[in-house]
């Protein structure tokens, strides 16, 4: 992919990057082997503080998952960015993204907290950021957080 066309759509979207997330705890934020590239569990975060802590069906709203979701989704694309050497020329493809919702028994939106950021991917990169998606309900997740998602991207040669 082109660089500077990713950067550029981030701008008509009216969206900045974040900086590439420091891991919290021991793992790396994006790994590289061979032909594919994992993100580490990304969980939405501004200025380190959790984006609308909580589970939803209780203290988060759907509209804030959402909103956790194209967070973590941003972050992602930051961490895998930083590992691919500050560009994003040798992203080839989104492949898969897998969304956790921390939320009640009684919440079944998943899918919707998720499409926050499979919307987003497919905005930013086009058909390259359409992907398989898991949208999977636990109890709880790190932080405090409501979402959490991990990425799997191909990429081309270094």
């Amino acid at each position: 992919m082109n660089d500077q066309r990713i950067l550029d759509r981030l701008v008509e979207l009216g969206i900045e990057l974040p900086p590439p997330p420091a891991p919290v705890a021991a793992y790396l934020p994006c790994v590289v082997h061979g032909s594919l590239a994992f993100v580490a569990g990304q969980i939405a975060m501004s200025d380190g503080v959790v984006l609308h802590p909580g589970a939803l069906g209780d203290q988060v709203s759907l509209d804030e998952g959402v909103d956790a979701a194209r967070r973590a989704a941003l972050q992602a694309l930051s961490a895998l960015r930083e590992t691919l050497g500050g560009s994003f020329e040798r992203l080839e493809r989104i492949l898969q993204v897998t969304v956790f919702v921390a939320s009640t028994s009684g919440f079944v939106e998943h899918p919707k907290v998720a499409n926050g950021a499979s919307e987003l991917l497919a905005e930013i990169l086009g058909e390259t950021g359409r992907h398989a998606r898991g949208a999977v309900g636990v109890s709880s997740l790190p932080l405090g957080a409501p979402v959490e998602l991990l990425m799997t991207a191909a990429v081309g040669a270094a």
